[in-house]
């Protein structure tokens, strides 16, 4: 039997915005489920707006989950199907152009002193693009999880239209407004046009 509120997912590829989309849902006025123990830095000046028990889930199980009805959290693409089946989802799916994703890795990689080369932009291309396959799959089959995807180019840009969709979707009432005032072109670093 699923709940009442469904849980409100962000999730994405690395990269992707995330953060940025869990930010204007709280600037929206939505409840987030974060512990904020990965602190804001130069990949993300905002916040990460992370549950370090999503990560764990794999392993430590899903208690958390029971909090979350009405409430959103971020959890990666490759751990949505980890998400226990009797509860209803909606998924916010971010979009990232492929060549912005890797080089954004690169640059966070670079950042935290780790080799950015060890693995081949075409190699980590792939594997991104077998864990977004293997997730659009999922979340298609899965009868308890509606989703969106949402273009990361369009919603930095702060585009009405697409606040709109995810507020549809969502059906809920929140500061469309608010949301629109997150998202911070500059923070668009690693752009392909």
């Amino acid at each position: 039997m699923t709940q009442a509120k469904p849980i409100i997912v962000v999730s994405g590829l690395p990269r992707s915005g995330t953060s940025l989309m869990m930010k204007m849902l709280e600037a929206a006025g939505l409840e987030l489920l974060v512990d904020n123990k990965r602190k804001a830095d130069q990949d993300n000046p905002k916040g990460y707006y992370e549950l370090e028990a999503v990560a764990q889930m794999k392993d430590k199980g899903t208690n958390w989950v029971a909090e979350a009805p009405g409430k959103a959290v971020k959890v990666v693409a490759p751990l949505l199907k980890y998400l226990p089946a009797e509860y209803a989802y909606k998924v916010l799916f971010m979009r990232r152009a492929m060549p912005e994703i890797l080089a954004s890795q690169k640059q966070m990689l670079t950042r935290r002193g780790k080799d950015a080369e060890a693995v081949p932009d075409a190699a980590m291309a792939q594997i991104f693009d077998k864990q977004l396959a293997e997730v659009l799959k999922w979340m298609s089959e899965n009868g308890s999880t509606e989703y969106i995807e949402i273009p990361f180019s369009e919603l930095v840009a702060g585009n009405m239209q697409i606040l709109e969709s995810i507020l549809k979707f969502l059906d809920l009432e929140m500061d469309m407004n608010a949301m629109a005032q997150i998202a911070d072109p500059e923070l668009y670093r690693q752009r392909v046009n």
